[in-house]
C-alpha cells in the first residue's frame, strides 16, 4: 500500500480529473482487499501455530512433572539407602569379589541415570521455555496482524467515501466525460496504427539489410516477418527462453492498465485496449531493458515524447512515453542498461511507462513473458 500511495497519490493534482482519480481510488481499493484476504489468511495459519505449540507445551509440561516426580523418587530411594547403611558397607556386605564388582558397577550406572535424568529435565525446560518465547511472539504478531486488518478496513471505508464522491461529480457531467473518454480511445488507436506501421516499415528496411548480407545463402522470409542470421536465431530462442523469467522494465512500478481489452471500470458498454502494460513508477525512473538486443530505432511523436524498439532476434521490445533517449538506432544493449528517462505529466504528475512487446507484428502479453511481482 506505501508503493501504491507513493506512486498514485504522492502529489496533489493541479487540475482534477475525476475519471483518473476515480480509477486511482478504485485500485487502493482493490489493493486494500486483497491485503486485507493476506492478513487474515497468515492470522489463520498463526491461529494454528498457536494452537499446536499450547498443545504440545501441555505435553511438554506433563513430561517435564513426570521426569521430576521420577527424580524425586529417586532421590528419596537414594537417600534412604545412605541412612541404612554406606556404600561402603554396601560392597563390603558382598560376599565375593565378583559380587562386589557388579554392585560397583550398579552404583556407578544408577548415578550416571540420575545424572542423565536432571539433564533431561534441564533440556524439557529449556525447550518448554522456547515454545513459550515462540507463543508469546507470535500471538504479538497477530496482535499486530488484527490491528493492521481494522486500520485497513478504517482506511477503506475512508476510500469508498471518496469513491462515491468522485462517482456523483462524474455522473453530473457524464456525458462530457464520455466524449472525452471516447475520443482519448480514438486517439490511442491511431497512435496504435500508427506504431504499427512503423514497426511494419522497420522490419521491411532490417530485412533489406539482412539479404544483402545472406544473399548467397538464398534467404526466403514470410511478409512482415524478421528475416534472421544465425546469430539472431540463437538470441531469439535465448529471449523464448526466458519466457516469464525476463526483468521489469523499470526498477519499481505499479501497472494501471493490463493487455487486452477490458471493461471501463466506470463506463458501462466501453471497452478500453490495452496494447501492453501501463506502468506507473517514479518520477526521473528510467526504463531499462529486459534482455540483450539492438536498438532497431528511436521513434518519437508530435509532442516529442520517445518510443525506444529493441530488436531481439525476432522479438521487439517498445518502450515508450520517455522523456528523453539514452541510446540511438544500432546500438547494442544488454539487459538491464537504462534506455531513457521517463516522461511525467506535468497535470496528472504521473510516470507512466507503456511498455510494449511484439513477435515480428504480432502483439504479445508482457505479463506472461516478466517476473511475477
Amino acid at each position: 500500500m506505501k508503493q501504491v500511495n507513493n506512486l498514485l497519490f504522492k502529489e496533489q493534482k493541479k487540475e482534477k480529473n475525476a475519471l483518473e482519480d476515480l480509477k486511482d481510488i478504485n485500485k487502493k481499493i482493490d489493493l486494500r482487499e486483497k491485503l486485507i484476504a493476506t492478513i487474515n489468511s497468515e492470522a489463520t495459519i498463526l491461529s494454528k501455530e498457536i494452537t499446536k505449540n499450547e498443545s504440545e507445551i501441555q505435553q511438554l509440561n506433563k513430561k517435564l512433572a513426570d521426569l521430576k516426580k521420577d527424580y524425586a523418587d529417586m532421590i528419596f530411594k537414594s537417600y534412604k539407602s545412605k541412612s541404612q547403611q554406606s556404600r561402603f558397607m554396601f560392597l563390603l556386605s558382598s560376599k565375593n569379589f565378583y559380587q562386589a564388582y557388579k554392585r560397583l558397577e550398579y552404583m556407578k550406572q544408577y548415578t550416571r541415570f540420575r545424572k542423565k535424568q536432571g539433564e533431561e529435565i534441564t533440556i524439557q525446560s529449556k525447550i518448554i521455555q522456547k515454545l513459550n518465547d515462540s507463543l508469546a511472539y507470535q500471538k504479538r504478531v497477530k496482535d499486530t496482524l488484527i490491528l493492521s486488518e481494522k486500520e485497513q478496513k478504517e482506511q477503506i471505508e475512508t476510500d469508498k467515501k471518496k469513491q462515491e464522491n468522485l462517482i456523483s461529480t462524474i455522473k453530473k457531467r457524464e456525458s462530457k466525460y464520455k466524449r472525452d473518454l471516447q475520443k482519448k480511445i480514438k486517439e490511442e488507436k491511431k497512435i496504435t496504427a500508427r506504431i504499427d506501421k512503423l514497426i511494419r516499415e522497420e522490419i521491411a528496411r532490417a530485412n533489406r539489410i539482412a539479404k544483402e548480407k545472406l544473399k548467397s545463402k538464398g534467404n526466403t522470409v514470410k511478409k512482415n516477418e524478421f528475416l534472421l542470421s544465425p546469430e539472431a536465431k540463437a538470441l531469439a530462442a535465448k529471449f523464448e527462453l526466458n519466457r516469464g523469467k525476463l526483468p521489469w522494465p523499470v526498477d519499481e512500478g505499479l501497472i494501471v492498465r493490463r493487455f487486452g481489452n477490458q471493461p471501463h471500470p466506470t463506463f458501462p458498454g466501453i471497452t478500453v485496449n490495452g496494447t501492453g502494460l501501463h506502468i506507473v513508477t517514479k518520477t526521473g525512473n528510467s526504463a531499462k531493458a529486459i534482455f540483450n538486443g539492438k536498438v532497431l530505432n528511436v521513434l518519437v511523436n508530435s509532442e516529442g515524447r520517445r518510443n525506444v524498439l529493441i530488436q531481439h532476434g525476432n522479438y521487439i521490445s517498445s518502450y515508450n512515453n520517455l522523456e528523453k533517449s539514452f541510446v540511438k538506432k544500432g546500438d547494442a544493449v544488454e539487459t538491464g542498461q537504462e534506455l531513457g528517462q521517463i516522461f511525467t505529466d506535468k497535470v496528472s504528475k504521473k510516470t507512466k511507462l507503456i511498455f510494449v512487446l511484439f513477435k515480428n507484428t504480432t502483439r504479445l502479453n508482457p505479463s506472461s513473458w516478466i517476473l511475477k511481482r
